[in-house]
């Protein structure tokens, strides 16, 4: 049987969105957050930064990076899809923790073109 390679171009979006969850995680870390875990992936989802505030909050945070504005945007591609495995992948994550379960927030550093932003407490578990 032959492993098929993968393009050089879904390398190239790899290594790229990489570059951006170092940026985003350095962005937060100068703004006071601490790294929990970086890329925990479940089978039905992944979270790319899990960070904690100066309050003690778990942050989930998803990266996104678009080029242009066009089609809306970094922040419009977090779709009801995207939001779905987010907190699937979340409450997995959950699942394993010993003690009393913390505060959470879905959180989302995206960058347009240069621009960065970081948009706190995305959406809830609840939101459909």
């Amino acid at each position: 049987m032959h492993k098929i390679a993968e393009q050089p171009r879904l390398k190239g979006a790899k290594k790229l969105g990489a570059e951006f969850e170092t940026r985003a995680l350095e962005y937060l870390q100068q703004r006071g957050m601490t790294l929990i875990a970086r890329n925990v992936a479940y089978h039905r989802g992944e979270i790319d930064l899990i960070m904690r505030d100066a309050k003690n909050t778990l942050i989930f945070v998803e990266v996104r990076a678009r080029a242009s504005m066009r089609f809306g945007g970094a922040a419009a591609s977090i779709g009801k899809t995207k939001r779905t495995r987010l907190i699937l992948a979340a409450r997995c994550y959950l699942a394993a923790w010993r003690g009393r379960l913390p505060v959470c927030r879905f959180d989302a550093v995206i960058f347009d073109g240069e621009q960065i932003s970081w948009l706190m407490n995305i959406f809830g578990v609840d939101d459909d």
